[in-house]
């Protein structure tokens, strides 16, 4: 229903502007980062850093959690998994959450979820305290992974999108190698006490930004949203053409229903759920979580120094993760995930032969080097592209009305298979290093010609011309 109503309207719309004079492409939202879009990106990308802060407490905590509190192996495992268990369950509620009580509220209410959680690991006298807190922390990452990305896609000008999208992956790298270094050097508790402070951060900066304009106009708050917009755009610019646009298209899609979970499998809405759903299948089962929670031990494994090993992987990865924000509205989204993609499988498969020669007992002496180099390719080439563009895609190719169930449906998806691959890897590790990293390297293989047929480019295009041309059957009625 929605594209055989809204396509006629969106083509007649988006036909008067391409006419419009030699300002249109401005007007319509391809022009420059104001103060308010970078300061609202900054606000929201602070949950991002709690994001990654949340997953990189485990790693440096572990002796100082188990000796003060007397864990054993198996109930610290327990905390640390059940991060993934609650980032499902707030997956699950993450869309319709963010429909209801708009982008920032669904923030300012994850932060103080995270708040709790963080406090109740500082001041935990037993483990249940460790894991009621987790629990509480990943939930809030579990909100925040899909309101983040949606929140910067819906406020920033169409031609800056996909880098100021991929800030949130940047941040989350940073949260994770930063809470890493601190790590180091404080205890387990000031550790949980610093990771409330990007929380109060995001908390405070709400009130400073607007809330998204596609979303004040999906709600029927039609002046709001220009007001919003006016405010993202600059006080002297012409908001008329992209106002006009977003309101003409939530009208249309404000006559259907909010579209429910089962509705979104219908035949029209097909491009979009595989396109979403099979980028989060295909980066997770590429063995991104497997790789970076066990990393030290694929190191020592290979025969490399883990410590090593794990500061390589940082000094990549941040640049590399840099480089994409960069490069994302430059080259575009499907060649930059191509070439991702091609060199986690290219990392994949040197790894997958360092364990294979050391099983040979073959050239021993390279066989370590090789595992380096390989896990090393992965690693940049992953945050390059594979880490944040899926995210991009997401919040860019479900049409308004269908977000809330979508988002859910794929953020759910996404930390599935994370919870899948970290639980099997080891498993995996123990059946065949070689033959883990030879699937690995298979599925990112697989990756390269999925989004070579299947993935749209969206560089440079509206979400509504995006979301329009995503539903070709129903636009040829």
């Amino acid at each position: 229903m929605e594209g055989e109503i809204s396509s006629p309207l969106l083509l007649e719309e988006r036909t008067q502007i391409h006419g419009g004079g030699s300002g249109g492409e401005e007007q319509r939202g391809g022009s420059s980062a104001t103060t308010m879009v970078v300061l609202s990106t900054l606000v929201a990308v602070s949950g991002s850093y709690v994001f990654g802060s949340a997953i990189g407490y485990s790693s440096p905590t572990q002796s100082g959690i188990m000796e003060d509190l007397g864990l054993s192996v198996a109930e610290y495992s327990l905390f640390g998994s059940i991060l993934t268990i609650g980032a499902m369950i707030g997956a699950i509620m993450s869309g319709r959450l963010a429909d209801y009580i708009g982008r920032r509220g669904t923030m300012g209410f994850s932060e103080i979820i995270c708040i709790i959680g963080w406090m109740l690991i500082t001041f935990s006298k037993a483990s249940w305290w460790l894991d009621v807190g987790r629990l509480l922390v990943g939930y809030g990452m579990g909100l925040l992974s899909y309101v983040i990305p949606i929140y910067i896609a819906e406020i920033t000008p169409k031609n800056l999108r996909g880098g100021f999208t991929t800030v949130h992956q940047l941040m989350i790298c940073c949260g994770v190698s930063i809470t890493y270094l601190i790590g180091a050097f404080v205890s387990w508790r000031i550790l949980a006490l610093i990771g409330t402070i990007p929380c109060i951060v995001q908390i405070v900066g709400l009130f400073f930004i607007p809330e998204s304009p596609r979303w004040l106009a999906k709600i029927g708050r039609g002046r709001e949203c220009e007001v919003a917009l006016q405010c993202l755009r600059g006080h002297n610019a012409d908001i008329s053409d992209e106002a006009a646009e977003i309101r003409d298209y939530t009208e249309t899609i404000l006559q259907l229903s909010e579209a429910s979970i089962f509705e979104l499998f219908q035949w029209k809405y097909a491009h979009s759920l595989i396109v979403g759903v099979g980028l989060m299948v295909l980066q997770q089962f590429g063995g991104v979580n497997g790789i970076a929670f066990y990393a030290s031990s694929i190191f020592i494994s290979a025969g490399f120094s883990g410590s090593i090993g794990m500061i390589a992987m940082v000094v990549v990865q941040i640049p590399m993760t840099a480089l994409g924000v960069v490069l994302m509205d430059i080259s575009g989204r499907r060649p930059l995930l191509m070439v991702s993609a091609a060199g986690t499988c290219l990392g994949c498969f040197l790894a997958a032969l360092s364990f294979l020669l050391q099983y040979l007992n073959k050239s021993v002496a390279v066989s370590p080097f090789l595992a380096l180099f390989g896990v090393l390719i992965y690693t940049g080439s992953f945050s390059l592209g594979m880490g944040g563009i899926p995210w991009v895609i997401m919040s860019e190719v479900f049409p308004i009305n269908m977000k809330g169930s979508a988002g859910s449906l794929v953020t759910l998806v996404s930390w599935l298979g994370s919870w899948i691959i970290s639980y099997a890897f080891n498993f995996l590790m123990d059946w065949s290093s070689a033959g883990t990293f030879f699937i690995f390297s298979c599925i990112c293989g697989l990756t390269v010609l999925f989004v070579a047929k299947l993935v749209p480019e969206t560089k440079g295009r509206t979400l509504e011309e995006i979301q329009a041309s995503m539903n070709p059957f129903s636009a040829k009625r």
